[in-house]
């Protein structure tokens, strides 16, 4: 850290709290100063925490955190807090393996009461810890601290009608930059747009028809880098006597203080490492194409031929490569905001009139919408394509994005096609296939980063339907891959080969419907059938040994594992490094070979 006036002096808010406005001025440049360093470093979300620095400063200057609690939504806009609150020297280790989280972490720091990495959870959060002050007699402030974007989800309106009605008092500050991860969209954005500009002014109760009919304190329309403003309001709140939430709406700006962030369509939301001067970022030094551009390439592809097909995502166009088809066709790819309930439905509604909507949705956010999937998609069997992006383990976003779970809670359900990419080569393929998929849903996933380099084949080129791929005849031992860990199995096996041991690799491509003549093969010519995919227990290894038990192929000596995420949830890391701590990684298959070889017991059957 550069020496700096004031902030090598503050490791905790009440450090801040000796410094007189003037100062606090000073610290605020020295914080955003600090904060460029720091993600020029490691990369990570910079524009929105630049927007709050004066927001952060304010509000640990006039609130006693962490007995006051302060939730960021969404926690990527936290990075200023981090400095403030006893992590300062370890700023640098943002998202990198066993350093800081890029979100708030309750088990990172006292000063980070509520984990915020999916939007729009503040308010709900915030609401519960007040009523348990309440009940517990304590007079601790609650801050929920929520952007415009994450305003788009239906549960904050859901925390907003319950926190209005109640008699609690806990403090909304309403971060209007004009952003989300891409612009903000729908009618609550033009809503802001307008009522910062003075166009109209109402009443809270007025305003959104009743939704925030409660929230009848309200300091609106405040300058959020003003900390002459920012003061004095937050003071007038945090003083408040008001039985019941309270709102302030400040109107700020996503990258502020850094030009080339400011200057930004994205506002530099997220980045790689970059140079501080020039504003470059460092740039993948694979040839290899993105798994998200190769889908994103290969819809526009078919879209050209067919004009049923339509694009969908919640609030990622860039993440998801929905940028790339709505540049191409702007009526037919819709951006709902943060609200995956309502894109899954909206997908399911276009379904019956014939249209073949791409559902484009990260795994770890389609877990939002499991509802809508099962009751509105799957029951009717209506043939929604979802393109589940971030599948397995995701690197520097840890946890709370990886993609752990979609097999498990796709592949249960009746009138489901779930499909997984080994290589982009295959998610091209399983793309042509889901054109034609019209009786059913289904899904193909694949992971975050670059492909593995191979050519791409012709949009002509379907694969059969639950149809796996036999890539290396062997004996003794067939590894069934579902997914992206297909390398990792073939490094294996031509290690194991050396060792004089030969074993069949598979690339099964679907856990539902599974290629059960295959597998019974398999299992007649094998004595040991070993499955890996980059999923939690209960997807695709579940579905073969249910398969293998009904069929009565574990009554003989046939040997069964399954190779899955771990029961625990994998802090940020390198990809390799992630599932090399998930035991999924080439040395790790070729270990569980071995110890399955040299094994006497037998998986039995379950009666």
């Amino acid at each position: 850290m550069s020496k700096t006036k004031f902030l090598n002096k503050i490791n905790f808010p009440t450090d801040l709290k000796q410094l007189n406005h003037s100062e606090l001025k000073i610290l605020k440049d020295e914080l955003r100063e600090e904060m460029i360093n720091a993600v020029s470093e490691t990369g990570g979300h910079l524009g929105a925490g630049l927007g709050v620095v004066e927001l952060t400063v304010a509000l640990h200057y006039i609130f006693d955190t962490p007995k006051d609690k302060i939730i960021w939504d969404v926690g990527h806009q936290s990075y200023p807090h981090k400095i403030l609150t006893g992590r300062k020297d370890k700023i640098k280790t943002l998202r990198q393996g066993n350093g800081l989280s890029g979100f708030t972490k309750r088990l990172e720091s006292e000063f980070d009461p509520f984990g915020a990495e999916h939007s729009s959870t503040s308010i709900s959060a915030g609401l519960g810890i007040a009523t348990a002050n309440k009940l517990s007699n304590k007079s601790e402030e609650v801050v929920a601290v929520i952007g415009d974007g994450a305003m788009s989800a239906g549960m904050a309106y859901e925390a907003m009608n319950n926190a209005g009605a109640s008699k609690t008092k806990m403090i909304v500050i309403l971060n209007d930059n004009d952003m989300s991860i891409a612009k903000p969209v729908g009618a609550m954005k033009s809503y802001l747009a307008k009522i910062f500009s003075g166009k109209i002014y109402f009443n809270f109760r007025e305003t959104l028809k009743l939704i925030f009919s409660s929230f009848s304190k309200r300091f609106s329309k405040k300058a959020g880098h003003d900390l002459d403003v920012l003061l004095p309001v937050l003071k007038n709140a945090k003083e408040s006597k008001h039985k019941g939430p309270i709102l302030i709406h400040i109107k700020t700006q996503k990258g502020k203080g850094y030009s080339f962030a400011e200057k930004s369509e994205d506002k530099y939301h997220g980045v790689s490492k970059f140079n501080i001067k020039t504003g470059i970022q460092q740039k993948s030094d694979s040839k290899a194409p993105s798994y998200t551009k190769v889908y994103a390439n290969t819809l526009v592809k078919h879209a050209e031929n067919d004009s049923k097909i339509i694009g969908i995502t919640a609030a990622m166009p860039s993440g998801t490569g929905m940028d790339i088809f709505g540049n191409k066709f702007p009526n037919r790819m819709f951006d709902v905001g943060i609200a995956e309930q309502h894109a899954v439905t909206f997908a399911a509604g276009l379904a019956t009139e014939g249209y073949k909507p791409y559902a484009s949705i990260y795994s770890t956010f389609l877990q939002r919408a499991y509802d809508q999937v099962v009751h509105d998609v799957a029951i009717q069997s209506l043939p929604v394509r979802f393109a589940i992006d971030r599948a397995g383990l995701v690197g520097a976003d840890g946890p709370t994005h990886a993609g752990s779970f979609d097999i498990t809670y796709l592949a249960t359900l009746p009138n489901f096609i779930v499909m997984a990419a080994s290589d982009e080569a295959e998610l091209v393929k399983m793309i042509n296939t889901s054109v034609e998929i019209n009786d059913k849903p289904c899904a193909f996933r694949y992971p975050r980063g670059n492909g593995t380099g191979v050519q791409l084949p012709d949009i002509s080129e379907k694969i059969q339907i639950g149809k796996a791929k036999v890539v290396r005849e062997g004996k003794k031992i067939a590894i069934l891959n579902f997914g992206a860990r297909l390398n990792e199995c073939l490094i294996a096996e031509e290690n194991l080969r050396k060792k004089g041991v030969n074993a069949s690799i598979v690339d099964a491509r679907f856990a539902k419907p599974l290629d059960e003549n295959l597998i019974w093969q398999l299992a007649t010519n094998h004595e040991v059938i070993i499955t890996i995919e980059e999923g939690s227990i209960g997807g695709f290894g579940a579905h073969v040994s249910n398969f293998l038990n009904d069929k009565n192929l574990l009554d003989s000596n046939l040997k069964f594992r399954s190779m899955i995420l771990p029961d625990k949830f994998i802090d940020q890391d390198k990809p390799e490094n992630m599932y090399k701590s998930a035991g999924l990684d080439a040395l790790s298959i070729e270990n569980k070979v071995l110890e399955v070889l040299n094994s006497k017991v037998i998986v039995k059957k379950i009666n």
